[in-house]
């Protein structure tokens, strides 16, 4: 499916100063701060204020400046809370890092050291990565950025399907917590009303006829700025269009506990204890769609996934023709004019 094989690298330092760390707390309400109150505050210059706030506005946060006032955010900001998620998530590692080059790439560096449902979150990463190694928007504190760490100790072929099972079990938590509407679009994005929402990024290491293990790297639209939502390429959607999002720290808890759930029931039943979920919250189940393979495109309409977590297509001859991931792209199919 969306699974990578990847090999560790050494993860780049990346690190918010406690000093920015600090104003951040301070703005995080979202009123007007002078600069001489936030100057005294953190016991430094109104000039070296100015600086900070420059140096926070290009992590894609937007800050509002005005005579007379100070500064301010332009939406009050959650952080997340180490102590709240290591307490609640207990015995379960929690790596929080504000700023990070990639989460995924943070466990990957350190595989043999973590054990099963151990997360790294971060507000921000640097050098997020999509499917087939595309770019990932992620501005501050404007996402859910979670990666779990996870242990199959059947193997690599056991795995076949887990991005699906990994969708539907966000699906599934967001719906517990009041947001409903999320749909799944084979084999790794989540949408609302034919937009993206979130995506997955399953990477993998192990040899054959030994265990495998997981990262499972999640990055969730909460609410963009707007000066960042123009460098996103595709159209995108935000948990924020589907109700109030009160507590960060409780959506990373709450979508941790869930999926450890899931794969628990992944592990011991495989991908068929899920087709039927993820039959029936398939954006695309019924619809006419395109299937690209490299230069080919093939037409058809999807009829969800099978036993396998493959895609089904039913071609216009009335045959069925199945694809399981890989260099598979699906689309929808453009209307004719």
């Amino acid at each position: 499916m969306s699974e990578l094989k990847s090999e560790p690298k050494p993860e780049p330092k990346q690190e918010l100063s406690p000093l920015r760390e600090a104003l951040l707390t301070l703005l995080s309400d979202g009123q007007f701060h002078s600069g001489e109150q936030l100057g005294e505050q953190l016991a430094v210059s109104r000039a070296a204020v100015s600086k900070h706030v420059q140096a926070i506005k290009a992590l894609g946060l937007e800050v509002y400046s005005v005579s007379g006032k100070g500064y301010r955010l332009a939406v009050p900001l959650q952080l997340l809370d180490q102590y709240r998620l290591s307490r609640e998530l207990a015995p379960q590692r929690v790596d929080l890092i504000p700023v990070i080059g990639s989460t995924n790439q943070h466990w990957l560096s350190q595989l043999n050291q973590l054990n099963n449902g151990d997360i790294c979150v971060a507000e921000c990463q640097t050098a997020g990565r999509g499917r087939r190694g595309r770019s990932w928007v992620s501005p501050f504190g404007g996402q859910l950025i979670m990666s779990m760490y996870w242990r199959l100790e059947q193997g690599m072929a056991a795995a076949m399907g887990l991005s699906l099972v990994v969708g539907i079990a966000v699906v599934e938590s967001l719906a517990a917590q009041g947001f409903s509407g999320v749909q799944l679009k084979w084999p790794n994005d989540l949408y609302v009303n034919g937009r993206k929402l979130a995506g997955i990024l399953v990477e993998m290491s192990g040899t054959a006829g030994g265990p495998c293990q997981l990262v499972i790297g999640l990055g969730l639209n909460l609410l963009l700025p707007s000066s960042e939502q123009a460098r996103i390429s595709q159209p995108f959607a935000e948990l924020a269009e589907l109700g109030d999002i009160n507590d960060r720290n409780g959506l990373v808890i709450a979508l941790s506990q869930h999926l450890q759930h899931s794969l628990d029931i992944f592990e011991a039943q495989g991908i068929r204890a899920f087709r039927e979920q993820w039959n029936q919250l398939d954006y695309f189940n019924g619809k006419p769609v395109r299937i690209l393979m490299g230069e080919q495109v093939i037409q058809g309409t999807a009829r969800g996934i099978d036993e396998q977590g493959a895609l089904l297509l039913e071609l216009a001859d009335g045959k069925i023709k199945r694809f399981l991931g890989g260099e598979v792209s699906l689309r929808a199919e453009e209307p004719r004019a």
